[in-house]
């Protein structure tokens, strides 16, 4: 992600376009190519061919269309076509109507009412430290995680509760890991001996640069650096966490900063960043982060709740990329530019996997009053803000002794590259600067960095 105060000489690099990625991008060629490949002559009761995108769109029009008959949608990438879950009970006009709209159809039995009912249940009787849950449609069930700290009494606790909502509700998985905020993410940042990423660049609704990234990285400094102990670039305006979302508006500290509405993947690339958009589970998505670069998955749930040791964390997606420290806040998005979320925590890591919740980026934005992308600034001195040599960390160094939680520390590698996370050194170079992708750890789990 390009989070920086780009230096004049360089600003019409940074306007480039998606060219061809190195080994680390999985990025697929046709990435803005149509897929509508729908026939004007083909029955009107036959699913539609869909970008991601409008199937996103197309689900939020039936959700208004249905109704209480709506019980969730998702995203079938293989026949790229969007399924919709419908309660229809003896009204088979909601499936004509869903069917017309180009959706492919599936008949369920839990409605969207009694799996809220369910999540609300949870929430009052099980919330505990290292637990999360969110509606899977694939299922028509409420998928509910716990990590390894959950044991014993925790345990026999949520397991109670889970039977309490029925057999056809709910189910449990066990994570190896521990549900933890990634504090260290798309270029990488410095504030209060925490290392983040920027998420994604705003403009403020006073019209200044600014850039989005995590609510826990907000609240654990006031001001922030594109170098370790290096001078300030920006301070956050506005940060939630725990509560409702994993958010912070930080603005830039010069307001002739140009903040370019783009991801910076590594190898110098960038993708461009068009607009905002909802998440739709079975969306394949990519994440950038500092520690680990670039990373794709899939969305698994929405609306989900994390039971963060800080505390809970309302309203985020869920998915199956992997993440470790450093990567909080880096941006999650589409192949075709879509930014969807920030990166928020889970469990596991990069080598063993995991479960990865992020904030939706159109929640954040409707919440701080930003706009996505850069405004009118012109200008933007000649020192380059966080990875601005298009890899996290721009070179410059980490600092030695860096604490990375829970007793880890990031030692004296250039930031974001080669760090050393659990006392093991991680090392894959990215855009010309090593960013620490595939960083180990002294456990599968995930660990804060402040």
């Amino acid at each position: 992600m390009s989070h920086k105060r780009i230096p004049k000489r360089k600003a019409a690099i940074a306007a480039g376009g998606v060219v061809a990625l190195g080994a680390a991008a999985i990025l697929l060629p046709n990435a803005n190519a149509s897929q509508d490949g729908s026939s004007s002559n083909g029955a009107a009761a036959a699913p539609k061919t869909l970008k991601a995108s409008d199937a996103s769109d197309l689900a939020s029009q039936l959700q208004e269309l249905l109704g209480e008959a709506f019980a969730g949608s998702y995203y079938d990438t293989d026949q790229k076509q969007l399924v919709v879950n419908v309660v229809s009970g003896d009204n088979n006009n909601v499936i004509v109507q869903a069917e017309k709209a180009g959706a492919k159809i599936r008949e369920v039995d839990n409605s969207l009412a009694e799996l809220a009912a369910g999540a609300q249940t949870l929430k009052t009787r099980a919330t505990i430290p290292g637990t999360a849950w969110a509606v899977d449609p694939r299922t028509n069930k409420i998928l509910v995680t716990a990590d390894s700290t959950v044991t014993g009494a925790k345990w026999d606790r949520l397991e109670s509760t889970v039977d309490t909502l029925g057999s056809g509700m709910a189910t449990i998985k066990k994570s190896a890991g521990t549900f933890k905020t990634f504090v260290s993410g798309g270029d990488a940042i410095f504030g209060g001996g925490a290392r983040c990423s920027a998420g994604f660049n705003v403009t403020a609704g006073d019209g200044s640069p600014a850039f989005l990234t995590a609510g826990h990285c907000g609240v654990a400094a006031a001001e922030w650096s594109d170098a370790q102990d290096g001078q300030p670039i920006a301070t956050v305006d506005q940060a939630t966490f725990p509560g409702d979302g994993d958010f912070a508006l930080v603005k830039y500290d010069d307001p002739a900063t140009v903040a370019p509405s783009e991801v910076n993947v590594g190898d110098g690339q960038t993708v461009q960043i068009s607009q905002a958009a909802d998440a739709e589970v079975g969306l394949q998505v990519f994440r950038m982060g500092s520690t680990t670069g670039l990373k794709d998955g899939q969305v698994l749930g929405l609306d989900a709740t994390v039971n963060y040791p800080e505390g809970t964390v309302t309203g985020l997606i869920q998915t199956d990329v992997c993440a470790e420290p450093g990567d909080s806040g880096g941006s999650l998005f589409t192949q075709d530019g879509l930014a969807i979320g920030l990166t928020s925590g889970g469990s596991g890591d990069c080598t063993v996997g995991g479960e990865t919740f992020f904030q939706p980026v159109t929640t954040a934005l409707e919440a701080v009053g930003a706009t996505l992308g850069a405004g009118d600034a012109a200008g933007g001195g000649e020192q380059a803000g966080a990875g601005d040599e298009a890899g996290a960390g721009a070179g410059d160094e980490a600092g030695a002794g860096e604490e990375a939680g829970a007793g880890q520390e990031v030692g004296g590698e250039e930031a974001g590259a080669g760090q050393e996370v659990g006392g093991e050194e991680a090392g894959q170079e990215v855009g010309g600067q090593d960013t620490g992708a595939g960083a180990e750890q002294g456990d599968s789990g995930l660990t804060e960095t402040h």
